[in-house]
């Protein structure tokens, strides 16, 4: 397709996707969509389910984050998405075009040109060079050597370490691998950009700085990412939605705000409980329709948490502005600590 007929298709688009692990793989689909449990269907057939009925779709440019506990099933999700793992059913669409439909060469070209996956663990050659292994796709697509090189070092400073491509991998700390990591993806310029755990592995604060390294390069160019995480706090810091996992199905999915102040089971209520709202509402979450004309303002996009120090210096509302400028209403103290109380009840 081209860029005009692609315009308005999802990026991915995964339609009743099921993984079965075992040797009866459609009697145990049969089972569970007669609502038999993951144990029940394992029971009666031997078989696993990895991924159960999964539908969603991402679109171009956004950050889907599926979030779950260990054996949610998130993991072999990802891995369904890129064919790394063959899904028992259903449907996976990349750019419109269908995932499972497709053979082994147009498969690899797909790899090479349109997709990367990033992974816990790093996976990089230990007698290459920092700036071989991150050209290594490049190299896998014969592209020559000059020129790989070139756009490796264009990479390696986007990370953060255009000073280090020289350097063989266990030279580096664990965060910077794991830069490394992200720069082989990005040097292939790749559309979309699966994650799985990438930085589960890292110290904290280490994790925190690759996550600001992520937003910061997502800002600028707007890639489509699927991130796998278990972690709730990371995937409310770094998704434009989220999809809650459980026993290989989807609980929810909905934006930060969304997950909430409206969760939809008890498990997703869960996770969201401890989370500070005020770092994960918006600010028009809690606007009036009035403009206070103030002269005070602040982004709609900003969370209730980056108003906060304008309001505890004077008790005076500010007003909320949108994107083309326009003040769109105003927030006030007593709003924000009503709201606060109200979903902390």
């Amino acid at each position: 397709m081209s860029a005009d007929e692609t315009a308005g298709t999802p990026a991915v688009d995964v339609r009743g996707v099921w993984k079965v692990f075992g040797p009866r793989p459609a009697d145990a689909v049969a089972l569970a969509q007669d609502g038999a449990s993951r144990g029940e269907v394992l029971a009666a057939t031997g078989c696993t389910l990895g991924v159960r009925d999964v539908s969603f779709s991402v679109a171009r440019g956004e950050t889907f984050v599926v979030m779950g506990l260990s054996g949610s099933g998130k993991s072999t999700l990802v891995r369904c998405l890129s064919r790394l793992v063959e899904p028992t059913a259903g449907s996976v669409l990349i750019d419109g075009h269908d995932l499972l439909a497709m053979g082994p060469a147009e498969l690899r070209e797909l790899r090479r040109t349109s997709m990367a996956m990033v992974f816990q663990h790093f996976g990089l050659f230990p007698h290459r060079r920092v700036i071989d292994n991150v050209a290594y796709g490049l190299e896998v697509q014969r592209r020559p050597k000059a020129e790989r090189r070139e756009v490796a070092r264009g990479v390696l400073e986007k990370v953060g370490l255009a000073e280090w491509g020289m350097h063989f991998p266990q030279q580096l700390s664990g965060g910077m691998q794991q830069r490394v990591g992200l720069a082989r993806a990005l040097a292939l310029d790749p559309g979309i950009l699966f994650f799985d755990e990438p930085f589960s592995a890292l110290d904290p604060l280490i994790r925190r700085d690759m996550q600001d390294e992520l937003i910061r390069l997502q800002r600028e160019e707007q890639r489509t990412i699927v991130f796998i995480t278990h972690d709730f706090a990371e995937a409310i810091r770094l998704g434009d939605r989220i999809a809650i996992m459980k026993d290989g199905a989807l609980d929810q999915i909905g934006t930060p705000a969304d997950l909430v102040l409206h969760p939809a089971t008890e498990y997703v209520r869960e996770f969201v409980k401890d989370i500070p709202r005020e770092r994960v509402l918006p600010v028009t979450t809690v606007a009036t329709g009035e403009p206070s004309g103030s002269g005070r303002t602040v982004a709609a996009s900003a969370k209730v948490a980056d108003v906060l120090p304008q309001l505890l210096v004077e008790d005076v509302a500010v007003d909320v502005v949108a994107a083309d400028g326009r003040v769109i209403g105003s927030v006030s103290r007593e709003a924000v600590a009503a709201m606060l109380g109200t979903v902390r009840a």
